[in-house]
C-alpha cells in the first residue's frame, strides 16, 4: 500500500477551494418588479402581480404553450423557485421549468430541452420537451402525494452537474438521472412554462440560481 502526503501548500489550496465553494451565494433571476433578464409574451400571457410572475388564466383556456425564458445560459447549476399551480377542469392543468434548453425557431413560443414537470401525474418528474418527447423519469406517486401541497406554494429545486440531474420537491428528492446520450448538451437557458389547452394559472417567485 502506498501512502501519500500532501504538502502544506496543497492542503491550503484544497481548503481555500472548499471554503470558496461554501461561501458562494445564489443569484436572484427575478427582481420582483420587472422582466429584466427574461423574454417571452409579456403582453398576453405573463405579468407581474405583487412581486410574483403569473402566467395563464382561469377564465379562458391558454391557447398554446408559453415559456418565459432567461436570456442567460448556464452549465452546471443549482436552481430553485417557488410555484403555485391553479386550474379549472380536469385536463391540461400543467406547467414546468425548462433547463439546459433553447428556444425553437418554429414555433417561436416553444422550447427544447429538459423540463422539471409540474402538474397531476407529472409532479417532480423529468420530461424531454420537444426532443424525445418522453417522461425520462417519473417519481413514486405515493411519495408525491405525501410531499405535495396542492393549490399552495411549493418549492422546486434542480441540480445539474456534469450529466447528473437531481430534482427535489419541497426539499424531498424525487429523482436522480444520469444522461447516457453524450450528444445531448448540458448547457442552455431556463424557462418557466404555462401549458396551453387548459384554464391554467401558474405563479412563480423566489427564482434563484447558483453556478457550480
Amino acid at each position: 500500500m502506498k501512502i501519500f502526503f500532501l504538502s502544506p501548500a496543497m492542503l491550503f489550496n484544497i481548503t481555500a477551494n472548499v471554503q470558496a465553494q461554501s461561501t458562494q451565494k445564489a443569484t436572484s433571476l427575478f427582481d420582483g418588479n420587472t422582466f429584466n433578464g427574461w423574454e417571452g409574451d409579456t403582453i398576453n400571457t405573463w405579468r407581474i402581480i405583487d412581486h410574483v410572475i403569473v402566467g395563464g388564466s382561469l377564465t379562458n383556456k391558454v391557447p398554446q404553450n408559453e415559456f418565459l425564458c432567461s436570456k442567460e445560459s448556464y452549465g452546471d447549476f443549482e436552481f430553485s423557485l417557488y410555484f403555485k399551480l391553479l386550474g379549472r377542469g380536469t385536463k391540461l392543468i400543467n406547467a414546468g421549468v425548462q433547463f439546459h434548453s433553447e428556444r425553437l425557431p418554429h414555433p417561436g413560443n416553444e422550447m427544447i430541452g429538459y423540463q422539471a414537470d409540474i402538474g397531476d401525474g407529472f409532479w417532480g418528474s423529468l420530461f424531454d420537451e420537444n426532443r424525445r418527447n418522453v417522461v425520462i423519469v417519473n417519481p413514486d406517486s405515493l411519495l408525491i402525494k405525501k410531499i405535495l401541497r396542492p393549490n399552495k406554494w411549493n418549492n422546486l429545486r434542480i441540480r445539474s452537474s456534469g450529466r447528473r440531474i437531481r430534482i427535489w420537491l419541497n426539499e424531498t428528492q424525487t429523482l436522480e438521472y444520469t444522461e447516457p446520450d453524450e450528444k445531448i448538451t448540458h448547457h442552455g437557458r431556463f424557462g418557466i412554462q404555462v401549458r396551453g389547452g387548459g384554464k391554467t394559472l401558474v405563479h412563480y417567485k423566489n427564482i434563484e440560481v447558483l453556478k457550480l
